[in-house]
């Protein structure tokens, strides 16, 4: 049946005279309530602040208008014959993920609000309304809705941006290398991957095998450094029974397992002379023996190699063979370090924040201005891999809705804006002492016998101490100052 028409008092537009999708600067707002008074009321009011509003008598109307309205927020009413509010909230939630939820209850019902809190709820609003709190509960809706609209059209961004969803980036040089890879990723052709410790390379190994024709062939990995010289070649070729103490049975290499795929050799600069002849006769002929054997093998094998060793370096210093060099480097792929690339680090630590905030069953929204102002700031020398384990660590010790200073290492932060942060759990002995000096002779003025006295130490400790911490200003200005005479300073 129709709605019935609001009172004239507070005269509501009829739906056709405005779009469905009608935009706002302040956003768009869907009204949820069966009392067609209220209803009416509240989207008046609402229009009045400068949003966009659409109203639905009950849940399954509301559902229906959520596609074609698509709101920033949604106000509903708890008790609502057919489809109640929580209900109604648990289904649109998962229609609808970035749209905020706030619900509007009786007194008597406060309880019934808790829950809907608890299912995903931002807030709740008790009727008959307060505006003053309406105003400010909206308003914080609306900051939610539109930072989780950003989170998503940002992931959202970097997934059409990126051919291959698991490597993130932004930063135009990756994009380049991105392209090569897509364009190389067809073709049998060896790839070297070049790139400091922690830059990404088997990512961008695993981005070649899922460009190629191979993808749904095996993968098979080997870290080159990590094996003496005897097992690594037993590990690439296999062995024959007996060929060695403890080869009890015939054992297949690495090139048998990767036969119609891919094998990546991570760390190649490490391999022995011994072994890079035989790798250079594989690359020449496709063929070898197992350690042990005679038979000759043939396998169809694609090569990926990768080393943050300098090569051609290493050609000189007669370590690594120049022929086998040119044999690997036909493709040559050469990842920029984390500190070149400065747009990535902020998509970077997003997507590390929501790996981690999900597998440690965290809410954490995102990351403070000031914290990845310091990210930016930071040159990473382990590179993407050290911005991994930061966030990781930052995940696991937020206490709040977003990443801040306290939660990065000390290490990261520079020592004005560390001093001023309060330490959490997992801070080192060393900041705890630290913090607890600077912030006791910040309220002592600065005066190291006051500031001793509090501690329960000797002047004599916290200056040597100021002197470790370099002698920069106090927090909140000013530097250390002594009342105490030198000759009248107490030893440690």
């Amino acid at each position: 049946m129709p709605e019935p028409l609001p009172p004239p008092a507070l005269p509501v537009p009829p739906a056709p005279a405005r779009p469905a999708r009608e935009s706002s600067p302040r956003g768009r707002i869907l009204v949820v309530d069966d009392e067609a008074n209220a209803r009416a009321a509240l989207s008046e009011i609402l229009r009045d602040e400068g949003y966009a509003t659409e109203t639905a008598a009950d849940g399954f109307k509301a559902l229906g208008k959520l596609e074609e309205f698509a709101p920033d927020v949604v106000l509903t009413d708890l008790k609502m014959p057919g489809l109640d509010g929580i209900a109604f909230m648990e289904k649109a939630k998962s229609a609808s993920p970035q749209t905020v939820f706030v619900v509007m209850t009786a007194f008597g019902t406060i309880s019934s609000a808790v829950s809907a809190i608890k299912k995903g709820a931002e807030n709740y609003l008790t009727k008959p309304l307060d505006y003053e709190a309406l105003s400010a509960v909206v308003d914080r809706a609306m900051e939610k809705a539109k930072l989780l609209q950003e989170t998503l059209a940002l992931r959202e961004r970097l997934r059409e941006r990126n051919a291959f969803g698991h490597i993130v980036s932004e930063d135009p040089k990756m994009r380049a290398l991105l392209d090569l890879v897509a364009q190389v990723g067809p073709s049998k052709a060896t790839v070297l991957i070049t790139g400091e410790s922690g830059t990404g390379k088997e990512l961008i190994a695993e981005a070649l095998c899922a460009a190629s024709p191979r993808a749904g062939a095996p993968f098979v990995r080997l870290h080159c450094a990590a094996l003496a010289e005897s097992l690594l070649e037993s590990e690439l070729f296999g062995h024959e029974k007996g060929a060695f103490t403890g080869a009890v049975g015939r054992r297949e290499g690495r090139f048998k397992q990767a036969d119609g795929g891919t094998l990546f050799l991570d760390e190649i600069g490490e391999i022995p002379q011994g072994t890079q002849v035989k790798l250079l006769r594989f690359l020449q002929e496709k063929t070898f023996e197992r350690v042990g054997g005679n038979e000759t093998l043939k396998v169809d094998v694609r090569l990926i190699a990768a080393t943050n060793r300098d090569l051609k370096a290493e050609i000189k210093k007669g370590t690594f063979r120049e022929d086998l060099y040119y044999r690997l480097n036909v493709i040559a792929v050469e990842l920029p370090p984390l500190r070149d690339r400065p747009q990535d680090i902020g998509p970077l630590a997003s997507f590390f924040l929501g790996r981690y905030a999900k597998e440690n069953g965290r809410n954490i929204e995102g990351i403070t201005e000031q914290a990845l102002k310091v990210l930016a700031g930071y040159d990473w020398p382990g590179n993407v891999r050290e911005l991994e384990n930061v966030i990781e660590r930052a995940v696991v010790l937020c206490d709040a809705a977003q990443v801040d200073l306290r939660h990065l290492p000390p290490s990261l932060v520079p020592a004005e804006q560390r001093d001023a942060a309060p330490p959490i759990p997992g801070s080192t002995i060393q900041d705890l002492e630290r913090y607890a000096i600077l912030k006791t002779l910040e309220a002592c003025g600065g005066s190291t016998s006051k500031a001793a006295s509090i501690l329960g130490v000797s002047p004599r400790k916290i200056q040597y101490k100021l002197h470790e911490y370099s002698s920069g200003p106090l927090p909140g200005g000013g530097n250390a100052t002594s009342d105490t005479p030198p000759s009248s300073r107490e030893e440690e």
